[in-house]
């Protein structure tokens, strides 16, 4: 019998705000059961180990962020608007009900020497997902040198994520200016200010 979708989302709202505020192996399973308030046998019908349950809070986390990334690329008035507005996205997509103050996959990552199965695929996902987009979107603007300036961008959102844990309250300003920086020079212009999208 499968979960009922309702039940299930209560679940995966249970995992997400506990596995991403007290830590997924500080956090026993009794516990996200508890706050979901349902039963072991309703979690293993649809998840049948803890792992299989963060790799699924991960899948729903990395499909909202697109979202909320998709939306920003939307809003974007040009190619070096669409590069950028990943840093748009990270703004706004830590306003949002799920935002929490740094990353939940470099948070998963962390604890993990080794990720099970299940987690370091979705994990492989987040990034080859960023790397992807990156390139395509640096791709008419830098055509050579797309890619390089890719990985150079996902280091700069890494690091501006993992900074976020020192410091919750931080914005992107800064990574902005050395992600616009890094295009200018992969272009071969002089840098330029990077603006927020309006």
């Amino acid at each position: 019998m499968a979960m009922r979708p309702g039940t299930e989302q209560k679940l995966l709202d249970a995992a997400e705000e506990l596995f991403f505020t007290r830590g997924i192996v500080a956090t026993p399973i009794d516990a996200v059961l508890a706050r979901a308030g349902v039963s072991s046998a309703t979690l293993y019908r649809g998840y049948p180990s803890k792992e299989s349950l963060v790799a699924a809070v991960l899948e729903r986390r990395h499909d909202d962020w697109l979202v909320v990334w998709d939306a920003a690329v939307a809003a974007a008035p040009d190619d070096r608007g669409r590069l950028l507005a990943v840093f748009d996205a990270l703004d706004a997509y830590r306003t949002t009900e799920r935002g929490s103050r740094w990353c939940a996959f470099l948070g998963t990552a962390a604890e993990y020497a080794e990720a099970p199965e299940g987690v370091h695929e979705v994990l492989g996902l987040e990034t080859g997902t960023l790397r992807r987009r990156l390139t395509a979107f640096a791709g008419p603007l830098v055509p050579s040198g797309a890619a390089e300036l890719a990985d150079q961008l996902l280091l700069v959102v890494s690091g501006y994520l993992a900074m976020r844990l020192r410091n919750p309250a931080l914005g992107t300003d800064t990574a902005r200016t050395i992600a616009a920086a890094l295009l200018s020079a992969a272009a071969g212009r002089p840098v330029r200010p990077a603006a927020r999208a309006r």
